[in-house]
């Protein structure tokens, strides 16, 4: 799947210190539901900029002063955490929230490791996205109410230091890999869509194999949804 992100005039910052979003969901409901309530409710925010994947949204961070981005943790293309993953490498204080529909604790907490400042659950995003992007703004954590079984001070310990996301020893470039092939492209697509050769494919598949011991694509492919590298 690919997107066309739309780019709004990207003018000076706006008036009166408004806080600047660049927003990527795959869904255009989910964008279109966070941009209704926002303007509805939060004169102080404005979106400007959206993205439908990770390297849409990489695309427009290079072109657009955002403040805050917010990123869906499962997009095509590049994963939320990846492109996360890729602004911090630009700039660590890049701020970003994460928007997901899952509440377990194991997958806010890897997205606290990460890096992500705020975790928004979809489900309740129409009353939590406006007070995440305050609180962040403002230097703070946030973590949606509606994840009643985690407690946010324990996930902000947990991911302290500057803890280095689990992956096996994987490459940023070889969970990208990991993520277009569950998501069933060849490998002369992942080639064409990475700008690289065939036979650099073949490599990074042969090196991902041996370090996750994993050798059939379905097993793959389980992998990646186990992880959230990719959604179903």
């Amino acid at each position: 799947m690919t997107g066309h992100p739309s780019i709004p005039s990207l003018g000076p910052r706006p008036s009166g210190g408004r806080i600047r979003v660049l927003l990527a969901d795959d869904h255009s409901v989910v964008r279109e539901g966070i941009k209704a309530v926002l303007k509805k409710t939060a004169a102080d925010i404005l979106v400007v900029a959206e993205a439908s994947n990770g390297t849409a949204a990489l695309d427009l961070a290079r072109r657009t002063e955002a403040d805050i981005y917010v990123l869906d943790i499962s997009m095509p293309s590049l994963n939320g955490l990846e492109t996360m993953a890729r602004l911090l490498h630009r700039d660590k204080k890049t701020k970003v929230i994460m928007l997901s529909m899952h509440d377990d604790r194991p997958t806010i907490e890897k997205a606290l490791r990460a890096g992500a400042r705020g975790y928004v659950i979809k489900e309740s995003a129409a009353e939590d996205i406006a007070p995440a992007l305050r609180a962040v703004h403002r230097g703070q954590r946030y973590l949606s109410p509606s994840a009643s079984s985690v407690e946010l001070a324990d996930l902000i310990d947990a991911s302290s230091g500057d803890l280095p996301m689990p992956s096996a020893g994987l490459t940023s470039k070889e969970r990208e890999i990991i993520q277009l092939i569950a998501e069933g492209l060849g490998n002369k697509q992942v080639a064409r869509k990475l700008g690289i050769t065939e036979n650099t494919v073949h490599v990074h598949r042969h090196n991902i194999a041996v370090k996750l011991d994993i050798h059939k694509q379905t097993d793959l492919v389980r992998y990646a949804v186990k992880e959230r590298i990719v959604a179903l």
